[in-house]
């Protein structure tokens, strides 16, 4: 019988649209630490590509706006934020802007435990990526919530 959710794909994968896809899987491979299980080649293009982290999966191919895929540097940004925890953020997200990636917020630790930061890869996609550095108590957690967004306001 024919399961109507495959074993091996989550409930919900992302499908990203870039101007190179062949450089942006090395980019993601490399920096984020994916792997590829598979790649279709579409003349000079990719049609269609998956990348694995964990029990994750993103699909990357290139754009195709005749059929409606742009990408954002294309449509003029992102209204999207992916995040991603890695063992090393320093690292991962040094070795993000080495490979081309721009710092759109810097690392900071912050209140809910993680130390993390984002950035906009070579083709327009935000990564939030974190490493989680403290586990807090609800309490605490509160407390530290409560004094962010009175930081924040200006109280």
């Amino acid at each position: 019988m024919v399961q109507p959710i495959p074993d091996d794909y989550p409930r919900i994968s992302v499908a990203l649209s870039v101007d190179g896809g062949a450089d942006a899987i090395a980019f993601y491979t490399e920096v984020l630490g994916m792997t590829e299980r598979m790649r279709i080649p579409m003349g000079d293009k990719i049609g269609h590509s998956e990348l694995t982290l964990g029990d994750s999966l993103i699909m990357v191919a290139d754009e195709f706006p005749e059929m409606g895929f742009g990408s954002p540097k294309r449509l003029g940004g992102t209204p999207v934020n992916m995040s991603v925890y890695v063992e090393d953020v320093d690292a991962t997200f040094a070795a993000a802007l080495a490979a081309g990636a721009t710092e759109v917020r810097p690392l900071v630790d912050q209140f809910y435990g993680d130390r993390s930061g984002t950035i906009e890869d070579p083709w327009g996609h935000h990564w939030h990526i974190a490493t989680h550095i403290e586990d807090i108590d609800p309490d605490e957690m509160a407390r530290r919530s409560d004094a962010a967004m009175a930081e924040m306001s200006g109280d």
